[in-house]
């Protein structure tokens, strides 16, 4: 078996086989499928596509080419979630210490930044000295005492999943439902899960731009994890406008900490109950929907969600003082404010453009060696269907070192994100089903 001769054959549209796709990524892993092949073939993917049995064979090499944890001792319901990606997606941050201060054991994988969407891993490690590279049995120790953990792919977890995910980024060959699938669910399979909610968002600031994309993903993730023998539930959810109000690492875990403190913008609100809802009922932890939000708001009145999350950036290493005092973070130097053209309502607010912007602030990466500049992004000020005045602030964009033709070229995307219109237009639900 040849590698140049699978890449023919997913050129020609052909199938592949089980055996074709584990010789594959086998061969990535024992360096005699090279990172250009593996490049060329992601390419041949994303023009040809693959069908569900392939998309199975993946996903299961990628689990098998490390280890798969196993919580069972522990707990019968150890949960996880994960997102498709978006922009100023912070969901997991405040989601994980919510559950777990529920009692929901969670196991949460992460990856860093992937095309213009930002990272869990990333944003986390914002927080000062915060490690998110933990050992197996470190994330399996910090989930036993403390009941949750987030940490990143580790050598030993889908390792495979995690070589390709690097090179996704860099060779436009993200947003293929098959690849997004396989990563995703292998993630989710190795990280010992039982309860898997999925976010599968859609939208200008997704991979995922359609309804119907976003329910074909959703699909084809279920019927993965069927042929995987894992039970997946799917949430499918817009990204027309970015989550919430913050973008960009530091300032995106600043707006975590104040959900957990009672201070959210709606759509947040909106995204974030319905995932823990949706788990908290898988749990039976809550017979349904509206004890679940009883529960949700009780946790984070209490303040007992907010304590959870100072325990994991505690036992993960990084400074608690950060939920106390911002200055503790790198929040950009410089500022640039976008103000409003007319006079009237915010009719359009483009996820992608404000993701744009920020990449070329810092927030994110060209290659996957770049560093990110943990203080570059932008606040909202401005969202859609407020009203603005003409010369009122629509939004605020943070950087520190950049050069000017990058600035001039993120304020164009800034600028350009916002339409506006005489009437009000409706507020349509971040959740769609």
């Amino acid at each position: 078996m040849r590698t140049v001769d699978i890449i023919q054959k997913k050129k020609e549209g052909k199938a592949h086989t089980k055996e074709e796709i584990d010789f594959l990524i086998n061969g990535l892993m024992d360096g005699t499928v090279e990172d250009y092949q593996m490049s060329s073939w992601l390419m041949a993917v994303c023009f040809q596509g693959l069908n569900e049995d392939e998309t199975a064979y993946m996903t299961e090499a990628f689990v098998k080419s490390g280890e798969i944890l196993d919580f069972s001792d522990i707990s019968n319901t150890v949960a996880d979630k994960h997102s498709t990606g978006g922009v100023g997606d912070k969901v997991t941050i405040v989601l994980i210490p919510l559950l777990a201060s529920l009692g929901v054991k969670c196991a949460k994988l992460s990856g860093r930044g992937l095309g213009y969407t930002g990272g869990t891993v990333d944003k986390l490690e914002s927080i000062p000295n915060f490690k998110c590279a933990l050992k197996d049995e470190e994330f399996r120790e910090q989930i036993q005492n403390i009941g949750a953990a987030i940490s990143a792919q580790t050598p030993n977890l889908t390792p495979a999943d995690g070589k390709i995910y690097a090179l996704r980024d860099v060779t436009a060959t993200v947003d293929n439902k098959s690849l997004i699938c396989a990563s995703v669910v292998s993630k989710k399979i190795a990280s010992g899960a039982d309860i898997i909610v999925l976010d599968v968002k859609y939208g200008s600031g997704a991979f995922i731009k359609t309804k119907e994309e976003a329910r074909e993903l959703a699909d084809l993730m279920i019927k993965t994890g069927a042929k995987l023998d894992r039970k997946i539930e799917a949430v499918i959810s817009s990204m027309e406008q970015p989550l919430g109000t913050h973008i960009g690492n530091s300032l995106e875990i600043i707006e975590s900490i104040e959900f957990l403190k009672g201070e959210y913008n709606q759509d947040l609100y909106e995204i974030v109950l319905e995932i823990a809802a949706h788990t908290l009922i898988l749990a039976n932890l809550a017979k349904d929907f509206s004890e679940a939000e009883k529960m949700v708001n009780d946790a984070v009145k209490s303040g007992s969600a907010l304590k959870k999350l100072e325990e994991i950036i505690k036992a993960q290493g990084g400074n608690p003082e950060c939920i106390h005092d911002y200055t503790l973070f790198n929040i950009g130097k410089n500022k640039l404010e976008i103000k409003a053209e007319n006079e009237g309502y915010i009719s359009k607010l483009d996820a992608l453009n404000i993701a744009k912007a920020c990449k070329l602030l810092g927030a994110g990466r060209d290659k996957k060696s770049d560093s990110i500049d943990f203080g570059a992004g932008c606040i909202l000020n401005k969202k859609i269907a407020d009203k603005v005045q003409k010369g009122e602030i629509l939004c605020t964009l943070f950087y520190n070192t950049v050069k000017e033709d990058k600035i001039n070229e993120a304020l164009d995307y800034a600028a350009a994100s916002f339409e506006y219109s005489l009437s009000k237009p409706e507020i349509k639900s971040v959740v769609y089903k």
